[in-house]
C-alpha cells in the first residue's frame, strides 16, 4: 500500500471478482461470497488493495444480477448480509477494501417498485420509471434502441403506455427526474456505506438521466466511434445528458460525508476523452471513470499511446485516470489483444500496471487466463443467446481455475459448474504460483515493484523518444522508465544506464544497462535509472 493512506485508491490496484465464477464453497457449481472469503489470502499474496464484486444484490438473473429486485439484500445463491459483513471484515484484516456494484439506471421488472408502477397510470410509483405514449400509429415514443438489440421500448398492454428499457425488457429504466427516486438511492448508498464498504462501481452511470422530451437520437456519421456506428445512432438523448452530473455530484456529497470518504467508480462507456473527463467534474463527481477507449483500442503502440496521452491531457486538474485490460463484458485480453500469445499478454499486463493512474485487474488476468469456448447449449448470457455465434459475454465469465485437479479447485470434483471450465490443467493458480517465471509471478512482482517504487504510483508520465514505431516508452517520475516493444521485430532505446528491475522476459531481471536498452519482440521492461535517464 502507498505511503499516503488517503491516496490508497489512487495508488492501489483493484481486482474485479465475478462472484458466480470465483469460488464455490458449497458444491452447487455456483461461486459465492464464502468462496470469495476463502480465497482472500490469494489476493493478499498477489498484493491488491481493493476488490470490486459484480452484483451481489437480489435478482431474478435475467441479466445475472444487473436486473435488481432488492438493492439492500443479497442474492441467496451467493450468500447473506452476514456473509457480506464477514467479507468486509476479513478483507480489512488483509488491508483490502471492498467495492460493490450499484445499478441505478434500471431495476428488475420484478422489483416491487416496478410492479407497483405498472399497476396503474395513477400509481404513486408510476413516475419512478420512464413511460411514454405510443405514436399515432401505435409505435414506440421514439427511435431509441436497446443495447441488447431491438427497440428500447415495450408496450404495457394493461395501461396502454410503453416503458423504457435501455437493455432487456426485464430491466425497466428508472426516472431520475423524480426526486423520490433520488432520495431512495441516497438511502441505498448510506445502507452499504454504513456496513463498511469502501465505495461503489456504478453501472452505466452515463445513462442514468434521459432526455425529458424523449427526443429521437440522431444517426451516426463516419466520424463517430465504431462502437456507436455499430448501433447506428448517437446516444445523445438516452445517455450522456448534462443533467446526469447533478446526480453524480449528489452521490459524491453522500460519499464525502463519511470518514474516510467512500469512492465512486463509474462505468463511463463513452467514446472520446473530453466526455470521459467531464465525469470527474471539478473534483466533485466520480473519483475514477473507466476508460473504454483503451479497452476498444487495437493492441498497437500508436493506438494505445494516443488513447493514454489524450486521456491524460483531457482529465481536469485533480482528476485521476484508471486503466483496465478487461472486464465481465469484453473478451479477455490474452485472447482479444494477445491472440493467445503469452508474450503479448505479458506486455499488456505490464502496460496496465505501470501507466499513471489506478489499475484494475479482472479475475484470471493474473494467470493470463484466455476466453473459454462456451457451446451454444451452455450459453447463459442473454446477449450471447441473441447474437450467437457472433458475440457473447460468457467466454470471459467462466470459473476461476485454482488447481489442475477435477473441479479446478473452484468446486467439488464431479460437480458441473454453472458455466463450463476452461483448460484448467494448463492454466491454474496452483501450478503458476510454483513457477517463478509464470504470469502470476510476473503479476505479483509488478504489484510489489509498484508498491516499493513511488515513481510507479505517483510519478508523472513523460514519453521517451524512440525511433521504432512499435516501441512505446515512458518515464514515471525521476528515475523509472517503462518500455514496451509491441512489434514482431527487435527495438532499442539508446543511452540508457541503469538496472532492469523487471522484464517480461524474466531472465533479464537485474541486468545492468550501460548503453542501449534492447528489447526482443513483444518484450516489456522497467528500468531504474542511474541518472537523469534518456
Amino acid at each position: 500500500m502507498g505511503a499516503d493512506p488517503s491516496a490508497w485508491w489512487k495508488e492501489g490496484v483493484f481486482y474485479q471478482i465475478y462472484p458466480r465464477s470465483f469460488a464455490d464453497s458449497n458444491g452447487d457449481g455456483v461461486g459465492d461470497l464464502p468462496g470469495v472469503i476463502g480465497r482472500l489470502d490469494h489476493l493478499a499474496w498477489l498484493g491488491v488493495d481493493g476488490i470490486w464484486l459484480n452484483p451481489t444484490t437480489v435478482s431474478p438473473d435475467a441479466d445475472w444480477g444487473y436486473d435488481v429486485a432488492d438493492y439492500v439484500g443479497v442474492q441467496p445463491v451467493l450468500g447473506t448480509l452476514d456473509d457480506i459483513d464477514e467479507l468486509i471484515a476479513e478483507a480489512a484484516r488483509r488491508q483490502i477494501r471492498v467495492l460493490l456494484d450499484l445499478v441505478p439506471n434500471h431495476t428488475s421488472s420484478e422489483h416491487p417498485w416496478f410492479v407497483e408502477s405498472r399497476s396503474s397510470r395513477d400509481s404513486p410509483k408510476r413516475d419512478w420509471y420512464v413511460w411514454g405514449d405510443p405514436k399515432s400509429d401505435g409505435s414506440p415514443p421514439n427511435n431509441w434502441l436497446s443495447g441488447f438489440g431491438g427497440p428500447a421500448w415495450t408496450l404495457d398492454e394493461a395501461t396502454g403506455q410503453y416503458y423504457l428499457h435501455n437493455f432487456l425488457p426485464e430491466q425497466p429504466d428508472l426516472n431520475w427526474w423524480n426526486e423520490e427516486v433520488r432520495e431512495e438511492f441516497d438511502r441505498i448508498l448510506r445502507f452499504w456505506f454504513d456496513r463498511g464498504i469502501a465505495g461503489f462501481r456504478i453501472d452505466v452511470v452515463h445513462m442514468v438521466v434521459k432526455d425529458r422530451q424523449l427526443r429521437d437520437n440522431p444517426p451516426t456519421t463516419d466520424e463517430d466511434h465504431w462502437f456507436e456506428r455499430f448501433r447506428g445512432q448517437r446516444q445523445v438523448h438516452n445517455a450522456n445528458r448534462p443533467e446526469v452530473h447533478d446526480v453524480i455530484r449528489r452521490w459524491r456529497e453522500v460519499a464525502e460525508s463519511y470518514d474516510p470518504p467512500r469512492i465512486l467508480v463509474g462505468e463511463t462507456h463513452v467514446f472520446d476523452a473530453a466526455t470521459l473527463a467531464s465525469f470527474y467534474g471539478k473534483g466533485d463527481e466520480l473519483n475514477l471513470a473507466f476508460n473504454f477507449l483503451l479497452l476498444h483500442a487495437d493492441f498497437h503502440a500508436p493506438a494505445l499511446r494516443e488513447v493514454v496521452e489524450g486521456t491524460l491531457a483531457a482529465i481536469p486538474p485533480g482528476g485521476w485516470p484508471v486503466w483496465t485490460a478487461g472486464n465481465h463484458d469484453v473478451y479477455r485480453f490474452p485472447s482479444r489483444w494477445a491472440g493467445g500469445d503469452p508474450l503479448k499478454a505479458r506486455a499488456a499486463l505490464m502496460m496496465v500496471l505501470t501507466l499513471p493512474g489506478t489499475a484494475f485487474l479482472y479475475y484470471g488476468d493474473e494467470l493470463g487466463m484466455p476466453d473459454t469456448v462456451v457451446p451454444e447449449s451452455r450459453i447463459e448470457d442473454p446477449v450471447g443467446r441473441a447474437y450467437f455465434p457472433v458475440y457473447g459475454r460468457d467466454p470471459e465469465r467462466t470459473p476461476m481455475p485454482w488447481s489442475p485437479q477435477p473441479g479446478a479447485g473452484f468446486t467439488e470434483p464431479g460437480v458441473e459448474p454453472w458455466l463450463p471450465f476452461g483448460d484448467y490443467e494448463r492454466c491454474n493458480v496452483e501450478d503458476q504460483r510454483r513457477d517463478p517465471e509464470s504470469m502470476v509471478s510476473l503479476c505479483r512482482d509488478l504489484l510489489g515493484l509498484r508498491n516499493a517504487f513511488p515513481d510507479l504510483r505517483q510519478g508523472a508520465y513523460e514519453v521517451v523518444a524512440a525511433d521504432d514505431a512499435g516501441l512505446w516508452a515512458w518515464r514515471r517520475g525521476e528515475r523509472t522508465v517503462v518500455a514496451l516493444n509491441l512489434a514482431d521485430t527487435p527495438a532499442a532505446i539508446d543511452d540508457v544506464r541503469g538496472l532492469v528491475r523487471i522484464s517480461t522476459h524474466r531472465a533479464r531481471d537485474g541486468e545492468r544497462l550501460e548503453g542501449a536498452l534492447r528489447l526482443a519482440p513483444w518484450e516489456g521492461a522497467i528500468v531504474w535509472l542511474d541518472g537523469p535517464g534518456p
